[in-house]
């Protein structure tokens, strides 16, 4: 399709350490139209975050390599792209809000003069015109007194506040994508609701496409109109907000609805998925989910599945939507009846 901002096919990204290679990322593909909200969701360890430094290609080198896969924006494979040609794109088309604003902003220098430096950096602009539009920005976000808080420190700032200006600095350059990640992490609940309520109306405005990284589905069905789930360095997933939500397909995902809490019922006791997120391992051959899953049979164990396509949204990767196995399984089951 023509509109198709983003296109990652079978990127696999690893790192290669003392202790062995670790496969952070295997296969992933998602796309993300113009003007679309794309969440990717799953636990912490499944893969999410490195794949959106990837898109950036700021996995740290050494230890960290993009090996194989193609990330296209707007038909340029960025994969091949160089660190110069890197840093045109970065800012200026696809800007990233990261994880833990207080670790992303320099404490040793002032939100203006950082904000200053990221305008520049991308925008033929004289000192007094990049502050003038430092404060312009700090507004765009809700910041109350601009004029001031470009004089003070990251630390003199609330956590939601630095949040808003770490948006303010991937707004700067009006980027065609922004890549959210965990955006309202270690934010309370009203100061969360702020934050996506500014990316709405950030988007909407801009026509900005937003890749949103999160293991929150409260926040995914607020804010995103596809999902691609994750686990354990693969897509196991994908179809659109309303697909997911109500009917999951893949065991994983099941779990992930059921974790949530329902508002309807009382003194209710919170379903968690057995087990943990398996360690990542090279040459791994059974399916990621099978030793947790309750509906694993034996070729779980033995083979790792395909992504199935179940119909033009929807996609799981699960031996369960294999036409062959469930064909053995309908006559198998035949069999016992007659």
């Amino acid at each position: 399709m023509s509109d198709i901002l983003l296109d990652v096919k079978e990127l696999h990204t690893y790192f290669f350490t003392d202790q062995g290679v670790v496969p952070a990322v295997e296969g992933v593909s998602l796309t993300v139209h113009q003007g679309e909200v794309v969440g990717i969701v799953g636990e912490s360890g499944c893969g999410k975050s490195v794949t959106s430094l990837s898109i950036m290609k700021l996995v740290p080198d050494p230890p960290g390599k993009i090996v194989s896969g193609e990330i296209n924006f707007k038909g340029e494979n960025l994969v091949n792209a160089s660190e110069k040609r890197m840093k045109q794109i970065r800012g200026n088309k696809i800007a990233m809000i990261f994880q833990e604003p207080m670790t992303s902003l320099n404490p040793l220098f002032t939100i203006g003069n950082q904000l200053r430096e990221s305008i520049r950096n991308h925008e033929n602009m004289t000192h007094q015109e990049a502050y003038k539009k430092a404060i312009e920005l700090l507004k765009l976000v809700g910041l109350p007194r601009a004029e001031q808080m470009i004089h003070e420190y990251p630390h003199q700032l609330s956590g939601g506040m630095r949040q808003r200006v770490m948006i303010a600095m991937a707004m700067s350059c009006d980027p065609e994508l922004l890549i959210a990640d965990e955006p309202t992490t270690a934010l309370d609940v009203t100061i969360q609701a702020q934050i996506l309520d500014l990316m709405k109306k950030l988007k909407k405005e801009n026509n900005m496409s937003i890749l949103l990284i999160t293991h929150d589905l409260g926040v995914v069905s607020e804010m995103c109109e596809r999902v691609v789930v994750m686990y354990a360095g693969q897509v196991v997933e994908k179809g659109t907000v309303r697909e997911i939500i109500k009917n999951p397909k893949h065991p994983y995902t099941k779990g992930l609805i059921r974790s949530l809490p329902k508002m309807a019922k009382n003194n209710q006791k919170l379903y968690s998925i057995p087990g943990t997120v398996p360690r990542p391992k090279i040459g791994r051959v059974a399916c990621r989910f099978a030793p947790r899953c309750e509906y694993a049979f034996e070729r779980c164990f033995k083979e790792n599945p395909a992504l199935f396509s179940l119909d033009s949204s929807r996609a799981s990767r699960c031996f369960l939507y294999d036409a062959m196995e469930r064909n053995t399984m309908e006559n198998d089951k035949a069999d016992i009846d007659s």
